[in-house]
């Protein structure tokens, strides 16, 4: 838990009476503001607000603890004041997560190119297949691929994220090109195990299908069904950054290129809009500017 942040949202919840009001004022959700404060009350060991559906009062431990918070952050203004007369450049560290696949094909080479520009910056990259707590897991930033997001989560849209229906040559020629969606029902579908295994979607202008579809392999992770997509293990719903360079080389085909997939996005996920450290503010400007409304590893 960041301590100082958990005393600047328990000084805004006491002074405005209502979680909601703080939540809004600092550009956070409520769910993070109720966060932040159940985790002081639980590192002091103490309940600092009453809490009822009307109205949310102090206890005699939170006015003692306001007090020092206030003195606490005070203390921390004045540091930031006096540090801030120096160099204003991005510095300290960072912590980002995001997928494996994402990670190790696009986001990787953007971080290096990132600190090649900021120096001062260091960079911890945590690569998991499951969203983090940002709290918990001490994240500043969650690059996540989703369709919508939780509306409690605070997030910037970094890029589109557009997915494909390929194969390999290979499976091809052992087993014909699907002519409509409907023929994949007939097609060993390569699919999520976490999402998505047993129906894909469609769109073509106004028209709308839904696919049932099966194979003999499923994964949680998009590498691992791209390289059996490759070893001409079937036919498989991916996403354009990781497939797209392989389907211009060759070593991949796109299927029914007249039907789209529901395209989703990549998002940069954060705990507040308030206060942004320099170096999370110019990471999501240089990767909104890296990936774009058209990234480079569309087709």
């Amino acid at each position: 838990m960041d301590r100082l942040a958990a005393m600047q949202v328990f000084t805004e919840v006491a002074q405005r009476g209502s979680f909601t009001a703080a939540a809004d004022h600092l550009g956070m959700s409520r769910v993070m503001v109720t966060r932040y404060v159940t985790e002081l009350e639980q590192w002091l060991g103490t309940r600092l607000l009453q809490r009822s559906t009307r109205r949310i009062s102090l206890t005699a431990s939170g006015e003692s603890c306001l007090a020092r918070c206030r003195h606490m952050l005070e203390l921390s203004a004045e540091m930031q004041e006096g540090a801030g007369q120096g160099d204003q450049g991005p510095k300290g560290p960072l912590r980002i997560t995001a997928s494996m696949s994402f990670g190790i094909a696009h986001l990787a080479a953007a971080v290096s190119d990132y600190l090649a520009q900021y120096p001062e910056v260091s960079v911890d990259m945590l690569m998991v297949d499951r969203a983090v707590n940002l709290i918990e897991d001490r994240v500043d930033l969650a690059v996540r691929i989703s369709g919508e997001l939780d509306p409690s989560l605070v997030a910037r849209r970094l890029a589109p994220c557009r997915s494909v229906i390929c194969a390999s040559p290979g499976y091809i020629e052992r087993c014909g090109l699907p002519e409509s969606p409907a023929d994949l029902a007939r097609h060993n579908c390569l699919t999520y195990s976490n999402f998505g295994k047993g129906e894909w979607r469609f769109s073509r202008g106004d028209e709308q299908v839904s696919v049932p579809v099966g194979g003999n392999l499923s994964a949680n992770e998009a590498a691992v069904l791209t390289q059996a997509t490759l070893a001409g293990a079937g036919v498989a719903l991916q996403p354009t950054y990781l497939v797209g360079q392989m389907i211009r080389s060759g070593q991949l085909v796109q299927l029914l290129p007249d039907w789209s997939p529901p395209e989703l996005a990549i998002w940069g996920v954060y705990l507040s809009r308030k206060h942004l450290p320099a170096s999370l503010r110019t990471m999501l400007d240089f990767l909104v500017e890296r990936f774009g409304g058209k990234p480079v590893w569309d087709m």
